[in-house]
């Protein structure tokens, strides 16, 4: 849920994907991918998982 605000609130301007809590980049990088707007977070590389 907070991933989801932190990732409305990063495509509103109104915050940095920077400034995210590392904690939250994972999950807010996804809902930035789902809405078609991950260059919002720079030249972030989420974690790999693994299969």
């Amino acid at each position: 849920m907070m991933a989801m605000f932190f990732a409305q609130r990063v495509i509103l301007g109104k915050t940095a994907f920077e400034d995210v809590p590392e904690s939250l980049k994972p999950a807010t990088y996804e809902h930035l991918k789902d809405s078609g707007v991950e260059f919002l977070a720079g030249d972030y590389q989420p974690p790999a998982t693994a299969n």
